[in-house]
């Protein structure tokens, strides 16, 4: 959420444990000790003098675990995607591939299409353009996005580094480039036999989880040998993740040269259909802005939750973050913070449309400070939570 975009650190860098909520650590203190006071005896098998000796699996044996694979593990974290340059065809390309899901736009008609491909991508992909150009990696020559979720794997490959060179982690988009299959094919090139796929998306939703599911099983239908796999859950509950977002606000208004009368918690929307049929990301979303407001202690009137980015003219989740920005500038609040905790990353949504359109429309009708909280990126606090989740995750593979 700021104008510069985070920048790779030292992969190697080691980067320690966080420590867990007490709730949470004397849980597994308590957990701990019960299950030490019932381990049964187990009687390790005879070995032949002379033998070679397996020592994971002997250790394993005395211990009464299983034996830690031998065979590569890989770890892939995916994100939503990013177009391939700030330009309309790249900007065509990717809206088409991403408006095209099924899963994105439900309602698959000739209709759709024809609307689709005749007037929402000629003309979104030229505004969208302009908007990438604002916020564009010139450096790098990509989007922060990529830059971001790119540091993210090698932040975490360096802290898994200590678990043997048989963990591999990689990225992926889910679309545009460097895309699921090609980084699922590369793990299995190299001889992973298990893999574990991070979706960076606190919250659940068909749209982003869901979707990242039928792109890596799509892959798979094709295999005749397949890899064992693991999927990361939605964590917008996971105590971790909400000490991490806090911790991250909390510095963040530090640094601001003034104190916000009003904190909005802004996450990507949704089409209200989709959560009358079933989809739970409004009540994960609703959770996770409770548990911020309960670590915070700030109440419905400091830390409101809004939702933006809507898209056509459907009812979408409300209420909606840029009329929210009007209605409290013109209600007379002259200083505003957002931060937005379903995102992993600081993305277009983020960087322009929250730092720079919102904090337009407030100041035009009568705001005077606001701010953007970056996304926990590859920060301390946001790495953290990746190796949490990741070691979570990986538990019987490592």
């Amino acid at each position: 959420m700021t104008d510069t975009p985070s920048t790779p650190g030292n992969a190697s860098e080691p980067i320690g444990e966080p420590p867990a909520p007490p709730a949470v650590s004397r849980g597994a203190e308590n957990a701990a000790t019960a299950a030490a006071e019932n381990v049964p005896i187990v009687t390790a098998p005879a070995i032949a003098e002379g033998a070679p000796v397996d020592k994971p699996a002997a250790d394993a044996a005395l211990t009464g675990e299983a034996a830690p694979a031998a065979a590569k593990i890989g770890v892939l974290l995916v994100n939503l995607g990013t177009p391939d340059a700030a330009n309309p065809p790249a900007l065509r390309r990717y809206l088409r591939e991403f408006l095209s899901d099924p899963r994105v736009i439900e309602k698959d008609t000739l209709l759709w299409r024809m609307v689709l491909n005749g007037i929402i991508l000629p003309l979104r992909s030229r505004r969208r353009a302009r908007d990438y150009k604002k916020i564009w990696n010139r450096e790098k020559d990509e989007s922060p996005f990529k830059t971001i979720t790119r540091a993210q794997a090698e932040k975490l490959a360096g802290i898994l580094e200590p678990l043997g060179k048989h963990v591999v982690v990689d990225w992926a988009m889910r679309y545009a480039t460097p895309s699921i299959a090609s980084r699922l094919e590369a793990l299995l090139a190299r001889g992973c036999e298990r893999i574990l796929i991070m979706p960076l998306y606190p919250q659940y939703a068909a749209a982003t989880t869901a979707t990242v599911c039928d792109e890596v099983f799509r892959l798979l239908m094709r295999l005749r040998r397949q890899p064992a796999l693991r999927v990361l859950p939605a964590y917008y509950d996971d105590p971790y993740y909400i000490e991490a977002l806090a911790s991250s606000l909390e510095a963040g208004l530090k640094a601001l040269p003034f104190a916000p009368e009003v904190i909005l918690a802004s996450y990507h929307g949704m089409p209200k259909e989709y959560v009358l049929k079933g989809d739970p990301y409004d009540s994960q979303c609703v959770r996770t802005t409770e548990l911020l407001r309960e670590r915070l202690g700030f109440d419905e009137g400091k830390l409101m939750l809004t939702f933006q980015s809507r898209f056509g003219r459907g009812e979408w989740l409300k209420p909606y973050t840029i009329k929210t920005v009007k209605a409290l500038a013109k209600k007379g609040v002259k200083n505003l913070v957002v931060i937005t905790p379903g995102f992993a990353a600081d993305c277009l949504e983020t960087l322009e449309e929250i730092a720079v359109e919102n904090a337009r429309v407030f100041k035009r009708h009568g705001g005077q400070n606001f701010a953007a909280i970056p996304c926990l990126n590859d920060s301390e606090a946001g790495m953290l939570l990746i190796r949490r989740l990741a070691m979570r995750e990986l538990k019987g593979w490592v």
